[in-house]
């Protein structure tokens, strides 16, 4: 599971949890104002023309899908390609691999406010009681609470500690 405290401008800080990166993803967009595909995808060349129901040894396919024949030629048809409008030129399709949980990050952290992101329940129960900035500043009890509460509502810490 990943868990995430949010700490929004306003308000009071949250906790929740997703099971695991999709669920993250779905989580995140839900939310945002970009769409799923928009904050994070992953596909090559060769299943982007798919969309279209085209391949590419379609006949004017360049003229087409002129971007994404580029992208074809330049880092082959079925090299993965990633898309993370938070971390790179929005839109932009490229080689180099982003995590999905990097760019729902990104995402999150645009909202403003401050967050927290543990990638495991082991993480994130060494984090309800470890030193940290966001959760020893005045005030900043509440957010590790919220983690604490969070965490013995999916059952991985016992209430009674």
């Amino acid at each position: 599971m990943i868990y995430v405290v949010e700490v929004p401008p306003q308000g009071e800080p949250h906790a929740w949890f997703a099971f695991d990166e999709e669920d993250l993803l779905n989580k995140v967009a839900a939310d945002d104002r970009l769409a799923a595909h928009a904050i994070w995808d992953c596909a090559s060349a060769s299943e982007l023309l798919d969309l279209f129901d085209e391949s590419p040894a379609a006949i004017g396919i360049e003229q087409r899908h002129p971007a994404i024949c580029a992208l074809g030629t330049q880092s082959g048809w079925d090299t993965l390609l990633y898309r993370a409008d938070y971390l790179q030129e929005p839109g932009l399709y490229a080689p180099q691999p982003v995590r999905l949980v990097d760019a729902c990050r990104a995402a999150l952290r645009q909202r403003g406010g401050q967050w927290r992101f543990y990638e495991g329940e082991q993480h994130a129960l060494m984090a309800v009681d470890a030193p940290d900035t966001l959760y020893d500043q005045p005030g900043g009890w509440r957010a590790r609470w919220s983690l604490r509460q969070q965490l013995i509502a999916v059952e991985a810490l016992a209430d009674d500690l």
